[in-house]
């Protein structure tokens, strides 16, 4: 009797193997605990390319957050993939573990006009935020009617606030019906586009103060005064036009006394980082609320919190779409264009062989870098141009308001610096514009780049080294793929916590714990094999020539 047992027992796991892996329906995903709700999908990321690729392979609408946390006494960031609703049910829920997050704006994705307003308070002791605020909205109301015929009010406008004593912070959301801007790029595009007036005031005061106004490299914008033009004519103009004098209390200074935009700039760039609502930075315990002088008003939908639809109109990526959206556009200035361009003179050398161009170079992890670089401790830089010499495996980034030299220890008061990258030691460095430090044949200190923007790292293939879960508790852990994991940590890695549910609904608890197990055990299974697929290469067929050459050098072998 026992025998016979023992043999049907064996013929139920040979069954259930085989079922594993070739399963007869779609393996069943548990909801969050209502029928409206997605399924449960909750993988966390080291980087934020791995999270891409994984997001690919889901075919529900998921998106990837940022969230800095600790672990092991170490700061980390690391990125989330889930939906909007799971997103929400544990960041409510695990407040410790999820208060300081992220939304990751996606290159070439529709999105929202955004903005990202900030001024030091102890420099701008007259400076009054909340008008600077409403300016910026009536501004900004009157530009998308003016240049798209787009009408919306103040109550189109999600008011977000996370200042503190010292620093003036806000984040405004333009939630407009129908209507998106075709990535962030065009977003940045038509905001500094809007700017101009103000732009160009504040460099004109500049060049005024500084005797430069011939001094191209001491410019905030793209436009310049031609030499024809009459500088004073031109600053008289702009002080007699309302608007911009209003604009002008725009201009702010930064901890160290130097004038910048109230208007945050760098938010606008691929793949953007930008801070949740009710999320605050690592280290801090100030969160982004509703501001007080906020007069956004939106009605919440079916099976949605008001504090939820906050969340959810805050997002500058969740944009429905329909047959009646509209996408706007806003090109930039042709000498803001990526249009990099290969050349060689006909008598050149190979070491002449140079790839130039705007904006972005081949290399945009290590043009993120420099951008890092020219934009800490309140400078506002940006990258004019890039040459990369191939020879010589040279980065020079010629950079825009930026001055910090370290041969004088200071900013020079007009000339900007370049910023040289060598690839092959894996190391940057700093150069001058200026004829004296030219002449001096100056060359900064070798500084070693990160880790990940050096080559080795940029080409080697994308593989986890390690993953991450979160416990009941919200609690994140992390787990060296090269230790040996046991049957249960191996279940983990790829299931999420799951909501609080009686057995009440899901009927008899213990046949369901079991189904519920082989279920996850299947995702387990289905997740590893997608984990390790890029969806670009599922349909990639082998070229016929490649089919040929091993066929021809089988038959030589088989010959021989």
């Amino acid at each position: 009797m026992k025998r016979k047992w023992l043999e049907k027992v064996k013929k139920v796991e040979e069954l259930a193997v085989q079922y594993k892996r070739h399963p007869i329906s779609l393996p069943y995903k548990p909801k969050l605990g209502k029928p409206w709700q997605p399924t449960s999908i909750w993988k966390l990321f080291p980087r934020l390319a791995l999270a891409f690729n994984y997001a690919k392979t889901c075919k529900e609408d998921v998106h990837v957050f940022a969230l800095e946390t600790v672990i092991g006494d170490t700061e980390r960031r690391l990125y989330l993939v889930t939906t909007y609703t799971e997103f929400w049910f544990y960041y409510v829920k695990h407040r410790n573990s999820l208060a300081h997050c992220y939304e990751v704006i996606p290159a070439d994705a529709v999105c929202k006009l955004y903005f990202d307003l900030e001024f030091y308070i102890p420099t701008n002791p007259s400076a009054n935020g909340e008008k600077m605020v409403a300016l910026v909205i009536e501004f900004f109301i009157k530009k998308l009617q003016e240049i798209y015929n787009i009408k919306c009010s103040a109550d189109c406008v999600l008011n977000l606030d996370s200042s503190t004593e010292d620093k003036f912070s806000r984040h405004l959301i333009f939630v407009l019906p129908n209507t998106a801007f075709k990535d962030n790029i065009h977003v940045g595009n038509f905001v500094k586009s809007a700017l101009q007036p103000v732009l160009l005031s504040a460099e004109l005061q500049f060049c005024k103060a500084n005797s430069v106004c011939g001094d191209t490299d001491s410019t905030l914008t793209t436009k310049r005064a031609t030499p024809s033009d009459n500088i004073g004519d031109i600053v008289n103009a702009i002080q007699q036009t309302e608007e911009e004098s209003a604009l002008s209390s725009l201009i702010v200074r930064d901890k160290n006394g130097r004038k910048q935009l109230f208007i945050d700039l760098g938010v606008y760039t691929k793949n953007r980082n930008f801070r949740l609502y009710k999320s605050s930075k690592l280290g801090k315990n100030v969160f982004f609320e509703i501001a007080k002088d906020n007069t956004f008003t939106s009605k919440p939908g079916k099976y949605v919190s008001e504090e939820e639809h906050v969340f959810l109109c805050s997002l500058i990526s969740n944009i429905r779409f329909s047959d009646s959206l509209q996408v706007l556009t806003c090109a930039s200035s042709e000498t803001e264009k990526s249009s990099p361009v290969c050349f060689r003179s006909g008598n050149s050398s190979p070491s002449d062989i140079i790839l130039k161009g705007y904006r972005f170079s081949p290399y945009p992890e290590i043009d993120y870098f420099i951008l890092s670089l020219v934009t800490q401790d309140g400078f506002k830089g940006n990258i004019r141009t890039w040459n990369y010499f191939f020879l010589e495996e040279l980065l020079v980034y010629d950079v825009i308001n930026y001055r910090l030299c370290e041969n004088i220890g200071r900013p020079h008061k007009s000339n900007n610096v370049m910023l040289l990258v060598d690839l092959k030691n894996e190391v940057w460095y700093q150069k001058c514009h200026d004829p004296v430090c030219r002449a001096q044949h100056f060359r900064s200190n070798y500084y070693p780049l990160p880790p990940d923007v050096c080559l080795p790292s940029l080409f080697k293939e994308e593989k986890e080294d390690s993953f991450f879960t979160m416990d009941e508790n919200g609690n994140i852990k992390e787990t060296m793929l090269n230790m040996p994991l046991s049957e249960g940590q191996l279940l983990e890695q790829h299931t999420i916590p799951k909501a609080e549910e009686s057995e009440s609904d899901w009927g008899n608890g213990i046949d369901d714990a079991v189904l519920l197990q082989a279920t996850e055990d299947v995702e387990l299974a289905d997740a590893l094999d997608l984990s390790l697929i890029d969806c670009s290469l599922v349909n990639t067929e082998i070229p016929d020539m490649l089919l040929l050459e091993a066929l021809d050098e089988l038959d030589t072998t088989v010959k021989k």
